[in-house]
C-alpha cells in the first residue's frame, strides 16, 4: 500500500521567494533613488544659483566640540567644527545682516573678509563656486544610480531574497540585457560617486 506524505516538498513559493515583496522593494529602492536625484539638483547646482553672494567680515570665530560614542561603549570620540560670526553685506547691497555665522574651514582674525553666500534668512555658507556646487549635486545623482539599479532589478524579476531557487529565476527573468544594463549603472554609480566627492574635498 502506497503511503502519502504530506508536505514532504518545500512549498513553491517559499522555493522561489515572494515576487510581489521583491517588486514592493524594488520600488521602495527606486523612489530613494528619485528623492537622492531631488536632492542632489536641490543641495547643488539650485541652492547655489538662487543663494544672495556677498562677504562676511569676521568678528569672531570659534571651535564647537561634541562628543559622540565610538564603538567601544566605554571611549567617546570627539568631533569639532569651526563657527564665524560677523557682518555679511550681499554684493548687489540688497541685504546686511550683522550677526551672520557660518560654518568655516579655518579660524580666522577680527576683520578678515570671507567669500560667502546667504542661502535663507538665516542660513550662511562659505562660496566654493560653481565646480563645488555641480560636484556636490553629482555625488547625490551618481550615488542614486545604486538603488536605482537595484531597484529596476527587483521590479523586474520580483526577487525576493528566497534562497538559491530564487537567485536563478531572477537571473533567468532579468535576461543578459538587464544584467548589463544594471551593471553598468552600478559601476558608473560608484565611479562617479567616488570622482564627484574627490571634486567637493579639494574645491
Amino acid at each position: 500500500m502506497t503511503q502519502v506524505q504530506g508536505n514532504s516538498a518545500p512549498d513553491a513559493a517559499t522555493q522561489e521567494g515572494q515576487p510581489g515583496l521583491g517588486r514592493l522593494i524594488g520600488a521602495g529602492l527606486i523612489l530613494a533613488g528619485l528623492v537622492l536625484l531631488a536632492l542632489g539638483a536641490f543641495l547643488g547646482p539650485y541652492r547655489y544659483a538662487t543663494s544672495t553672494p556677498g562677504k562676511l567680515t569676521v568678528e569672531t570665530c570659534t571651535v564647537d566640540y561634541k562628543y559622540r560614542s565610538s564603538s567601544s561603549s566605554s571611549s567617546r570620540k570627539k568631533t569639532r567644527t569651526r563657527w564665524c560670526y560677523g557682518t555679511f553685506t550681499a554684493t548687489d547691497g540688497s541685504t546686511k545682516d550683522l550677526n551672520a555665522e557660518l560654518k568655516s574651514d579655518a579660524l580666522y582674525t577680527r576683520g578678515h573678509v570671507l567669500e560667502a553666500r546667504k542661502s535663507s534668512d538665516t542660513s550662511y555658507q562659505l562660496d566654493q563656486g560653481w565646480t563645488h556646487a555641480i560636484a556636490l549635486g553629482t555625488a547625490w545623482c551618481f550615488g542614486a544610480l545604486l538603488p536605482l539599479g537595484a531597484g529596476l532589478f527587483f521590479v523586474a524579476t520580483g526577487f525576493a531574497f528566497g534562497g538559491p531557487a530564487d537567485v536563478r529565476r531572477a537571473g533567468e527573468a532579468a535576461g543578459r540585457g538587464l544584467q548589463r544594463t544594471i551593471y553598468v549603472m552600478g559601476v558608473t554609480g560608484v565611479i562617479g560617486l567616488v570622482i564627484s566627492l574627490l571634486v567637493v574635498f579639494f574645491t
